[in-house]
């Protein structure tokens, strides 16, 4: 039923058990999984200096990285229990609007199923710019598990 599923994760404790779900699915189905990771860049276009820009651009791309990664681990641990079957996994690190970038992903990857946290690292973008995962549930075209 679900042979794509994109997995979107910012190192938060909700994209990790996110995770957890995509991996338990995956088993289930068999789908491949496409862990992303969005950097949110638009706002630094507002400060001053290329060379700050440079320095908090390179630490964000880390910090996702590292969320990436950790997912990656996360994927080895369950495999070690035996918990899990082969899981084809794919990686990718981008720019962008978060929510503009998932749902441009799952067109072009042709995803079947998206998963992810109810709530990513800054609690104050619901606030201020709306959930991102309330943006990509409203406009995927493919159903979207939102886990808490």
């Amino acid at each position: 039923m679900y042979k794509k599923i994109l997995v979107a994760t910012d190192g938060s404790k909700h994209s990790k058990k996110a995770g957890e779900h995509a991996i338990e699915i995956s088993n289930l189905t068999g789908g491949d999984i496409l862990v992303l990771n969005v950097i949110e860049t638009s706002y630094l276009q507002t400060l001053p200096g290329d060379d700050l820009i440079e320095k908090l651009e390179e630490a964000m791309k880390k910090e996702g990285q590292k969320a990436v990664d950790d997912f990656t681990k996360q994927l080895e641990i369950n495999k070690c229990d035996g918990a899990c079957t082969t899981i084809n996994l794919k990686t990718a690190l981008k720019l962008g609007n978060p929510a503009d970038v998932i749902l441009k992903t799952i067109e072009k990857e042709n995803i079947d199923l998206v998963v992810m946290g109810n709530s990513g690292k800054h609690g104050l973008d619901r606030f201020l710019l709306g959930s991102v995962a309330e943006k990509v549930l409203r406009s995927a075209p493919c159903p979207v598990l939102v886990v808490k």
